[in-house]
């Protein structure tokens, strides 16, 4: 017969104190499963009340039980680590807001050079993520209005319009 793993009532408590704390859906699904286990559920009826499989109600328990609540709250998915910070984006940003500020023209491949430097690696095969990094802090594209090459001038254009035939009535 397999173990069955007891929750105590003081664990319940930690539990329940969890999920108040909790932010997270996933998560909350693995408190309830847990006390679901505490309540006397069996394994099949917390599978078909929660919608996880039979197998990871087991190990969820068996996780909770062996290396306790930090293990079943904590999200171990750190995140993208080879990237800055959105406060480490900004100081590499002031000093190009400082220079634009200034009236100064600032081209997006002096802020992709300075990202480069500052996280060590290369961007030439994300692209776009300069322009993301740009938008997350706000900045936007500047360009004065374009205008055709081989449009008329404003003398050319007033003159036809004073050179066009009334119509016949």
């Amino acid at each position: 017969m397999p173990k069955r793993y007891e929750i105590t009532p003081n664990q319940v408590e930690e539990i329940k104190a969890a999920q108040k704390r909790n932010k997270y859906k996933n998560v909350e699904a693995r408190l309830r499963v847990l006390l679901l286990h505490a309540a006397g559920e069996k394994r099949k009826e917390i599978a078909k009340r929660t919608d996880f499989a039979r197998d990871y109600v087991s190990k969820l328990v068996s996780k909770f039980s062996n290396e306790g609540l930090g293990s079943i709250v904590d999200n171990h998915y750190k995140g993208n680590r080879r990237n800055l910070s959105f406060e480490e984006e900004q100081a590499l940003l002031e000093t190009f807001k400082k220079q634009a500020e200034q009236g100064q023209l600032v081209e997006t491949n002096a802020i992709k050079k300075a990202y480069e430097e500052a996280t060590g690696r290369s961007l030439e095969k994300s692209h776009g993520q300069i322009y993301r990094v740009l938008e997350r802090h706000g900045w936007r594209k500047v360009m004065p209005r374009s205008k055709h090459p081989n449009k008329a001038s404003d003398e050319a254009i007033e003159a036809s319009k004073k050179l066009t035939l009334a119509y016949r009535s």
